[in-house]
């Protein structure tokens, strides 16, 4: 029985230890996009919608408010300031043209994310350590961590 109980504790340090480092990176990426954001004269929350456009394609200012979680109030200032940043394109849209949706533009994103170019470069030599089974694992891994995140946001709606 001490053995079970040994293993359950070392397994729940183990697991207190990866959320902390979770916790960890989070803070460090939230700083990096902070320097970012300043970099090319953007909001944290600009920055925010603009990557998520940049990943999703294009939505409509209410699912984009939905989707970063801001008061759709706020969004139509943030759109405003990525427009004029040049950072954005605002089109009607092609089933219903009384709405608008937004995409990034690529040509702008590009300048945005080049300042990510140190990161990318770090973490492309982290991933060289590991072995293209180890690296699927983590990537299963980081996909469900997102899924609990998305989950656990959902919880608040």
């Amino acid at each position: 029985m001490n053995g079970r109980t040994d293993d359950a504790r070392a397994r729940r340090r183990l697991v207190s230890g990866l959320k902390r480092r979770f916790r960890e990176v989070n803070n460090q990426i939230a700083l990096l996009s902070h320097h970012v954001s300043t970099q090319v004269d953007l909001r944290d929350i600009d920055l925010d919608c603009l990557d998520y456009l940049a990943q999703h394609g294009p939505a409509s200012p209410s699912a984009l408010a939905r989707r970063v979680g801001v008061h759709p109030a706020t969004m139509t200032g943030v759109i405003d300031r990525l427009e004029r940043g040049g950072f954005i394109a605002r089109e009607r849209d092609e089933d219903d043209r009384r709405a608008v949706v937004v995409s990034a533009r690529q040509d702008a994103i590009g300048e945005v994310f080049r300042h990510y170019e140190g990161m990318n470069a770090r973490m492309d030599a982290l991933c060289d350590d590991y072995s293209p089974a180890e690296l699927e694992l983590i990537t299963g891994f980081l996909q469900k961590t997102a899924d609990a995140g998305r989950r656990a946001v959902e919880d608040f709606s």
